[in-house]
């Protein structure tokens, strides 16, 4: 019997001793594979982003990868450029994981552009399935940002953070004028951690390009938190902080067939860039519907289901005032500080804060700015530039002129 419990434990022992070996060549193979991960993730992104702090997104992974598609790899020397990186949590299966998109404005291209062929930011994967659906009540897919800090180094959601660097007039000849870094997380569900771990690596990135490209500039500490940014709209009657502006003119001038939801953001004196975006329920456009001549409420059926209305307001200020743009002929123009006019769907005025460039802006959703017409955009957008040089104090405004909504609606 002695015998026989003494091979039991022997058996026992060289099982154990072969799991602790076995257990102990999985971890040397896993800190092999995380090495290997993150020289692969500095490589893609030209020694940019820390690839261990990537690989602590989303709770931590032991495999990550990039590719050799060209686009997806960031080189610096030729901007604007992203890398992209993907999680691998088991052999031959792999998933977005995280992006850095870095652009510089030279001032030949617009990095911002108005009009109606800006980014939709009622993106829904339902939409178009369910004609009950309420598509405009979440910017589900590009949400209003706010400001980091006082808005001087960026801004962020709860997706992405955006770290701008001014260059100062004596960086080296050829340097840009301006940069962007986006850290993006390519998942949803983005905790508060990995929030402030891409405001991290967004910051430490756009400081090793302003080395690299010569551009002199002096980059503000991160805020101590970033707290959650809301996407969902709210009643535009109750509108503040960016979107005050709209609820008053509400409160003057009716609803009629205006936005009757407003998605604001807090702002600042010093931010570069203010934003107020604009949208018209369900329920709204139905109201909207039967004012409308035959051939228009086709406008309404859509609004339902796949092109919601909405409208953005949107003021740059100092640096970014000359990357402002529209496209044209299937080619970007840039629009000059100091002018005012429209494009399809996009209208600007310009004015003088602090000394400095400063162009106001509103874009209207595609068919939106037909059921409206020329005269009460032409009044919305005065609204709104009135509010935001008396609030900024600014001078030396310029207004487009009547001709620049005439041909709205016709």
């Amino acid at each position: 019997m002695r015998a026989k419990w003494a091979g039991l434990w022997k058996c026992a022992a060289w099982t154990g001793i072969g799991l602790s070996l076995y257990a102990g060549w999985l971890t040397v193979d896993d800190v092999r594979d995380r090495a290997s991960s993150e020289r692969d993730i500095s490589a893609a992104c030209d020694g940019l982003v820390s690839g261990a702090e990537v690989m602590d997104l989303q709770g931590g992974m032991v495999r990550a990868e990039s590719t050799d598609w060209e686009p997806h790899r960031l080189d610096v020397a030729d901007l604007p450029g992203n890398c992209v990186i993907y999680k691998v949590p088991s052999p031959g299966k792999s998933s977005l994981l995280f992006s850095l998109h870095v652009e510089a404005d030279h001032g030949d291209e617009p990095l911002n552009e108005i009009g109606d062929e800006q980014d939709d930011p009622f993106v829904s994967v339902t939409r178009g399935r369910d004609p009950k659906a309420d598509v405009t009540a979440v910017a589900d897919m590009f949400p209003e940002p706010h400001d980091l800090g006082d808005g001087t180094l960026g801004h962020y959601t709860d997706q992405y953070v955006t770290v701008r660097a001014a260059c100062t007039t004596d960086s080296r000849a050829g340097a840009p004028k301006l940069l962007n870094v986006t850290a993006r997380a390519e998942y949803e569900d983005v905790s508060a951690a990995d929030r402030e771990r891409l405001a991290r690596l967004a910051r430490s990135a756009a400081q090793k390009v302003t080395d690299r490209l010569d551009c002199r500039t002096r980059l503000p500490a991160l805020p101590d938190e970033l707290t959650s940014v809301s996407a969902r709209l709210r009643p535009a009657r109750t509108a503040d902080a960016s979107c005050r502006w709209f609820a008053r003119h509400l409160d003057a001038h009716g609803q009629r067939r205006l936005p009757d939801r407003a998605l604001p953001v807090p702002v600042g004196s010093a931010a570069p860039v203010e934003r107020c975006l604009l949208a018209v329920s369900p329920d709204q456009v139905r109201r909207v519907a039967r004012g409308l001549d035959e051939g228009q409420r086709e406008y309404a059926d859509v609004a339902l289901t796949h092109s919601p209305w909405w409208m953005r307001t949107v003021s740059y200020f100092g640096p970014e005032a000359d990357t402002v743009g529209f496209p044209q002929d299937r080619h970007p123009r840039l629009i000059e500080p100091g002018t005012a006019g429209g494009t399809r769907g996009g209208w600007w005025a310009s004015s003088l804060c602090d000394g400095r460039p400063a162009l106001h802006t509103l874009s209207s959703a595609y068919l939106y700015d037909n059921v409206l017409g020329g005269k009460e955009i032409a009044a919305l957008f005065r609204a709104y530039v009135d509010d935001i040089t008396r609030r900024r104090g600014c001078t030396h405004v310029t207004f487009p002129k009547d001709k620049a909504f005439a041909d709205v609606g016709k």
